[in-house]
């Protein structure tokens, strides 16, 4: 057992017993008994807090503490947890606020806002805080741990052509053709047997694909093909990848006398195939769905389809469906597009040391309505700021045309509004391309910028190399300069994926580690001076024999719950407590005072000859 002893105490906290004597006639001689049931307990009254009976061999012993467990938030109540654990205690233990699952969110992020509250009312109520536990296997953020020990992404032979697969899976297939007369040339169609009234609450949920990704419309119908209402369950977006769709809503009067909502497959005007599954349609809390996972081929009665301008009738359900998997790897193609291209360096002073200008022949006056379209890209995902200016680096404003998100996929960029006087004499907007710090490369084509619909721009789509009166850019911390055009670029394709090595894991989790006791030590600021380290690393058995560590291989329900012995060994305990104690030193606490401890359960046992304990120590 570790010198650091601790008696925790199990306490049946007993409500307060209060009255209220403000209306006691206390005039008339009239006297109550006191009753039995309170009187039994009155030479309770004679003992001191718990805390008053251990103070002289806390003394004698300073690592002596009498704890107790109990809920951050419950203390930070300041009620009746507080008042006991501060009236009966000498420490006091947090069940699960700094645990790591409770800190670190399925992205990575760390919030330590409850264990900072917990220092804090701990330091005011002179109170000390052992703290548990900084590595264990429960308690752990699954998602975020394995995302960092995934599959990497590996290069292959770049002429590797795609390869068609079969999947497996029950649904419902709509194809279309390309586009002849409108969007509705290919339709699908939810049907029910309610009649939509004004005010009725409607939920839909369900999986959908597409060989392409495309963006769909929809109405509301009363019989399939017997259009209502331009407005229907929303616009679903179709990608290669199943997606789950969710909308609500409520009918209105125009969607009144409506017996389904119908999806113009063919808004999307290039020839698809369209996949539906797992489908609910509810209104008013009821479900209209008889067959949401297309099992029964003679239920249809929900499902209605137009392929390929063809007639109007039941869905079909398929088995399996053909897709085209990229060629594995990960490799640089040469794109063939007309655009602008600004090239970034890291940042080194601020967001504006690369910038592009979109430039007018216009003075920008209070009350403009301005309309802006471009098509954008970037090498890495980005979220750019754009400002007000007069000539290229001519600072007015510190609002522009908004904020533009930059993907490495083309997207279309859409922004319209009206200058107010903070804009007024503005002749640019410009775009503060290192608002995203690393190196990257931005791409801007078909470009419209109209001022009270007249348009400002004289080369659209970069084709004349004479015309750059409308763009100019400054990259990597350099001049301003006309923008560059180019008729081509380079970006890089993924896919498929290989395991990383264990040497990787073990670093990709070292530095998980680190990062978490650092962002730990900095929140208790130095305040903690003693931990479970690591909690419960041993198994329980072989009986009577030498234990070994836990380990996922063991374990039945190891799929929750993390091993970090599984991937950084079984020394694994060494890394913890070399960064519990670089980060509590570097956060003002005194290396003297820090007290780490391996805790694990029946280490006292004598049954089997103390074979825990024993393996613990032995190493």
């Amino acid at each position: 057992m570790n010198k650091y002893s601790k008696l925790l105490w199990a306490l049946a906290l007993a409500p307060a017993m209060v009255g209220c004597a403000d209306d006691i006639d206390t005039t008339s001689g009239f006297e109550v008994e006191k009753p039995e049931s309170l009187a039994q307990y009155e030479y309770l009254n004679s003992y001191g807090t718990l805390k008053s009976y251990l103070e002289s061999a806390s003394k004698a012993s300073p690592d002596f503490k009498l704890g107790v467990a109990l809920a951050a938030d419950d203390y930070a109540k300041k009620g009746a947890v507080y008042m006991l654990a501060n009236t009966n205690f000498m420490e006091m233990t947090a069940g699960n606020a700094m645990k790591y699952a409770s800190i670190v969110g399925d992205d990575g992020s760390m919030n330590f806002g409850t264990v900072e509250q917990f220092i804090d009312n701990a330091k005011a109520a002179n109170m000390s805080i052992y703290g548990h536990t900084l590595c264990w296997h429960e308690q752990q953020n699954l998602k975020w741990l394995n995302s960092l020990i995934a599959d990497k992404e590996i290069p292959v032979d770049p002429d590797a052509p795609g390869q068609e697969v079969t999947v497996e899976r029950r649904c419902i297939e709509v194809c279309s053709d390309d586009m002849v007369d409108a969007a509705w040339d290919t339709q699908f169609w939810i049907m029910t047997d309610a009649t939509f009234a004004e005010g009725d609450k409607w939920e839909l949920t369900m999986n959908v694909r597409a060989t392409y990704s495309a963006s769909i419309g929809t109405q509301t119908h009363k019989g399939a093909g017997e259009y209502l209402h331009w407005a229907g369950c929303g616009t679903v977006n179709f990608t290669p990848e199943w997606t789950e769709y969710k909308a609500s809503g409520t009918m209105d009067g125009s969607m009144a006398g409506g017996h389904s909502f119908a999806f113009n497959l063919n808004d999307f005007a290039a020839a698809n195939d369209y996949y539906f599954d797992d489908i609910s349609l509810k209104i008013n809390g009821v479900e209209m769905i008889k067959n949401s996972s297309c099992d029964d081929d003679n239920v249809k009665d929900n499902y209605v389809s137009k392929e390929k301008r063809g007639g109007t009738v039941p869905s079909r359900f398929v088995d399996s469906y053909k897709e085209i998997q990229a060629a594995p790897g990960e490799y640089e193609v040469t794109v063939e597009r007309r655009c602008i291209r600004v090239e970034t360096d890291d940042m080194v002073d601020a967001a504006w040391d690369s910038q592009f200008w979109i430039m007018t022949d216009a003075t920008f006056a209070e009350g403009d309505k301005w309309e802006l379209s471009m098509n954008v890209r970037a090498d890495y995902e980005a979220s750019i700021g754009t400002q007000t200016h007069k000539g290229a680096g001519e600072y007015l404003h510190w609002a522009g045309c908004g904020s533009v998100k930059f993907t490495p996929k083309w997207t279309e960029y859409k922004a319209s509004g009206t200058m107010d006087g903070s804009m007024a004499g503005g002749h640019s907007f410009a775009f503060n391309l290192n608002d995203f710090a690393a190196a990257n490369a931005y791409y801007f084509d078909d470009i419209s910028f109209k001022i009270n619909g007249v348009e400002m721009i004289k080369n659209s789509s970069c084709d004349d190399d004479n015309m750059k009166d409308n763009y100019i850019a400054k990259e990597k911390r350099g001049g301003i300069v006309p923008a560059t055009f180019v008729d081509s670029y380079t970006e890089l394709v993924s896919g498929n994926s290989i395991p990383l090595t264990p040497e990787e894991k073990a670093e990709a989790l070292t530095n998980e580690l680190e990062r978490w006791i650092k962002g730990m030590m900095e929140a208790c600021g130095g305040y903690v001076k003693a931990w479970d380290v690591v909690n419960e690393p041993i198994s329980g058995g072989p009986w009577g024999q030498r234990y070994d560590l836990q380990h996922a291989v063991n374990d039945p329900e190891a799929d929750k719950k993390f091993y970090w012995q599984d991937y950084l060994g079984d020394d694994f305990v060494r890394i913890p407590v070399k960064y519990a104690r670089q980060y509590f030193e570097e956060n003002g606490g005194n290396p003297a005072d820090l007290k780490l401890f391996i805790n694990d359960y029946n280490l006292e046992s004598d049954w089997d000859d103390n074979q825990k304990l024993k393996s613990l120590s032995s190493g």
